[in-house]
């Protein structure tokens, strides 16, 4: 904190998705340089593929989001986000804008970004051309080049002026990959700044890069779980692409600088250089901001000794005299885009020296939900309980405790000026202890408070939303006070106010706590979790997606499951809202609740009117305490992770499709990383059964017609490569084995698992309408059980295929081919062969995407492959 305090340097890297940022050279701004650094990524990194779990969509967005400010912890940096989604891989920036709905809508929230941070360097991750590979890595490189200059144009997204912000021109751009990720050598006309990350850091045990590497392995979901990088140099090369002006350039021979912040005095004094001829108007200035400079270098040689409280002294000047410098700028002549900036960098540098004088003073505040107190309002001893027992959400109308407790960990007497919960607006709120109080050195305080959660409370709720994540590739903002903010921040603040005196001198200095709930997890370790506002009932309809099959699809029977947040008996009635002729068996049910947490599952039995393919949607509702209830709301967390709630409606997508299924073939299904295609399978009537990956080697497969392996089950169950001669020998005896795609392109080329020889790449068709060539239409995978036509490709979602062949043995017959435009042919996303009695499929085929949603061709197509092999 003292390094960050002694510079004003203020840097921001723009990317793309989750994992693209350059942690190391974040790391070494952040923590070795002191810079404040801030990260914009676009989109959260929804389209991808999960590799620890099958949450896909929104809800990985909301977990990745979530892995990325736990890295963020270790880079030290902020984070922001757009609103356009991340809508799977894509082939171009061409493309990637024309899914965003063209540049303006990630260049406005850049932009906005820019304003706001107000950074002296600008950094993009790529270099904004083909190099990049990913239509979102090009995509984000051009729209930093164009927000570079737009913030600076008041004439370019003018609402952001008229709420107050103003333009700002950045100093200097970079861009990256000008060399290929990974490079330790580069042409030298190529780049401009090399940084070494892995240079070692004595205060984070390591190199820079390392340490980044630690935040980065949060980052699960994307396969980091296993990531390290060994000592030793690692560099990173950006080149200089657009300079603001004219700047005196610390060059080598070779015309490269040593630093992003080269020509920029980034000092405390250096602040009123950027006023020009205006810092006549503040006369002074220059000289208080050196002295304050001065105390914060003498508190860092005291730090630097291991002499905390020494370093008090000094920065309780340099909270005194920030306070009092931001508080004179803000009445002075200057103009107001100058005292606007300058007043905010002044603030931002108040804020640090407050953190930095709390640590030095050893004092820490935490707040905490808890039960009750005693008979006289004092506290009791809190017990930890069990996560189902927690206050971990409240709901409108509920009455709870929060202790806030003070510990003065200095070396003399701290007085309480003002010891208050920061509370929305309309939030009744009572407290033990209104009155100053003096906590002596080593002493605890606590201030209990009742509050009460209005009606009309907010839920703690992502504030993006999509209504179609199949087909919207821009988010809806539902707050715009919010826009570009990780989540919105936490419902519950806590602020002490104190007092403390140095030479005579009395400065009130601020600390702030988020309110938690702790709790012990199932494996018995203390956790915190920040304080949620959740509806009083969690109304889920399971499954989300049901696809009916024409041909047995008279009736389906829905499961609605109910959770209350309620302490109190509550009643309701709970319908279902359907398409028109439709009906429920029963109408309606009259539903009771009596605790909290309790959960019940409720069935109604859905009897469709007519039976064409089509698309229908069911809802649905429960009636309560005067409101209604229509949606459910789910933690998102891990261990190693913050935690977030992620909302859906209480809706059943139905998807009608015209689908003929063998009812007497047993379908044997090992899941890989995970996906939803079993539920599918069953919904049309298949007989399905999941497979256990360790049981694998006891099974017996001849139970079976057809085994499937889930997607990526090579890359995630070790028990399946283990196994994988029982697997082709149950092929050869008479079997029908689907492999779906798997990304471990390496591993499974060396594994040898096909019967013949074949090749995995990473090839792959990322336009869902690319037309499909069926390259075999006698072959009876196109005819058994359903006719395969080409209306069986319309209406895919996302994309078409990934990870096909490209290179297969003439055993293997390849059964279809499309490509993305300008591309050769691809026909490796569909290969069958015959060995020995039975039938081997490898699909690249995106089934995992497309079944969930419910899309007919590829259902009916899936129950082909299946059947293979099994024609009557």
């Amino acid at each position: 904190m003292l390094r960050r305090l002694g510079t004003t340097a203020r840097l921001m890297q723009t990317v793309a998705h989750p994992d693209d940022e350059d942690g190391g050279m974040l790391t070494l701004e952040s923590r070795g340089r002191g810079a404040s650094v801030l990260l914009m990524t676009l989109n959260r990194g929804e389209g991808g593929q999960n590799k620890v779990g099958s949450n896909l969509s929104d809800v990985l967005g909301v977990l990745r989001t979530l892995e990325l400010l736990a890295a963020d912890e270790y880079y030290g940096v902020q984070e922001r986000f757009s609103r356009v989604a991340d809508f799977g891989f894509s082939k171009s920036a061409e493309e990637t804008f024309a899914k965003w709905g063209g540049h303006d809508v990630a260049l406005g929230d850049m932009v906005r970004v820019i304003r706001t941070f107000r950074p002296d360097v600008l950094v993009a991750r790529f270099s904004g051309t083909d190099r990049d590979g990913h239509g979102h890595h090009q995509a984000s490189s051009i729209l930093t080049q164009e927000a570079f200059r737009a913030a600076a144009d008041p004439k370019r997204f003018p609402e952001q002026i008229a709420q107050g912000l103003q333009p700002w021109q950045a100093k200097k751009l970079y861009i990256g990959n000008v060399c290929g990720f990974g490079a330790t050598t580069c042409p030298g006309a190529n780049w401009t700044l090399k940084l070494n990350t892995g240079e070692p850091s004595a205060d984070l045990g390591g190199s820079y890069v390392q340490f980044a590497m630690q935040g980065l392995r949060h980052q699960l979901s994307q396969g980091s779980a296993n990531w390290t990088v060994d000592p030793g140099d690692r560099f990173t090369f950006y080149k200089l692409a657009d300079p603001a002006g004219p700047a005196k350039l610390d060059l080598d021979k070779d015309g490269h600088e040593k630093d992003f912040f080269d020509g920029i005095d980034t000092s405390l004094p250096g602040l009123v250089a950027r006023l020009g001829t205006e810092e006549s108007k503040v006369p002074q200035l220059r000289h208080e901001l050196t002295e304050i400079a001065n105390q914060v270098a003498q508190a860092s040689t005291y730090a630097n000794k291991d002499d905390s409280s020494a370093a008090a002294a000094p920065l309780i000047e340099v909270v005194a005299e920030f306070k009092r410098l931001s508080a004179e700028v803000s009445k002075s002549g200057l103009s107001a885009a100058a005292k606007s900036d300058m007043v905010s960098r002044l603030e931002e540098k108040s804020e640090q020296a407050q953190t930095a004088l709390n640590e030095a003073l050893n004092t820490t505040f935490e707040a905490t939900t808890v039960s009750r107190v005693d008979v006289n309002g004092g506290p009791v001893k809190e017990v930890v309980r069990k996560e189902a027992d927690a206050i971990t959400t409240v709901s409108p109308g509920q009455e709870f405790l929060v202790a806030a407790d003070f510990h003065n960990g200095s070396k003399q007497p701290l007085v309480i000026d003002g010891l208050k919960l920061e509370v929305p607006e309309g939030w009744a709120t009572t407290s033990s202890k209104t009155k100053r109080f003096s906590v002596e050195p080593g002493q605890n305080a606590r201030v209990v408070f009742r509050l009460r959660v209005p009606n009309d409370a907010n839920y703690t709720r992502p504030y993006w939303h999509r209504d179609d994540p199949e087909t919207e590739s821009v988010n809806h903002v539902d707050e715009e006070k919010y826009a570009t903010l990780p989540f919105p921040p936490p419902v519950l603040r806590a602020r002490a106010q104190y007092v403390v005196n140095a030479g005579g001198k009395a400065v009130e200095n601020d600390i702030t706590t988020t309110v938690v709930t702790l709790f012990v997890d199932a494996a018995g370790q203390e956790r915190a979790r920040p304080l949620a506002v959740v509806p009083a009932f969690s109304v889920a309809l399971e499954p989300g997606t049901h696809v009916i099959s024409t041909h047995n699809g008279a009736s389906s029977t829905v499961t609605v499951g109910v959770t209350s947040n309620l302490t109190r008996d509550m009643a309701g009635v709970l319908r279902l809202e359907l398409p028109p002729g439709w009906r429920s068996e029963p109408a309606q049910l009259d539903v009771k609740f009596t605790r909290r947490g309790e959960k019940q599952d409720f069935q109604f039995k859905v009897f469709p009117a007519g039976l064409q393919e089509g698309r229908a949607k069911v809802r649905a509702m429960l009636d309560a305490d005067g409101k209604k209830f229509s949606e459910s709301y789910t933690l998102v967390t891990r261990e190693d992770l913050g935690s977030f709630y992620y909302y859906q409606p209480a809706l059943q997508r139905v998807s009608i499709a015209d689908v003929q299924v063998p009812h007497d073939l047993k379908i044997g299904y090992i899941m890989g990383a995970g996906d939803d295609i079993p539920t599918v399978l069953a919904q049309v009537g298949m007989d399905v059964t999941l497979l256990s990956p360790e049981k694998l080697a006891s099974e017996e497969l001849n139970r079976y017609g057809t085994i499937v392996l889930g997607i990526r089950a090579y890359d995630t169950q070790k028990d399946v490569a283990a196994n994988n001669k029982k697997l082709l020998d149950f092929v050869a005896a008479g079997g029908t084995l689907v492999v779906q795609y798997n990304s471990g392109v390496a591993d499974f080329n060396s594994g040898h698992f096909t019967p013949y020889s074949a090749e995995l790449s990473r090839a792959r068709v990322s336009v869902e309408e690319a037309p499909v060539d069926i390259l075999a239409p006698d072959d009876e995978i196109f005819h058994y059980p359903n006719t395969i036509a080409a209306r069986d490709f319309d209406g895919w979602v996302q994309e078409r295929g990934l990870y096909f062949m490209d290179k297969w043995d003439e055993h293997f017959k390849a059964l279809l081919a499309c490509h993305d435009p300008g591309e050769q042919s691809q026909k490796g996303g569909l290969l069958r062969a015959q060995y020995g009695k039975g039938t081997y499929i490898y699909t690249g085929y995106a089934f995992f995407r497309q079944l969930p949603a419910g899309v007919p061709g590829a259902v009916r197509l899936y129950v082909n492959l299946l059947s293979a092999g099994h024609g009557k």
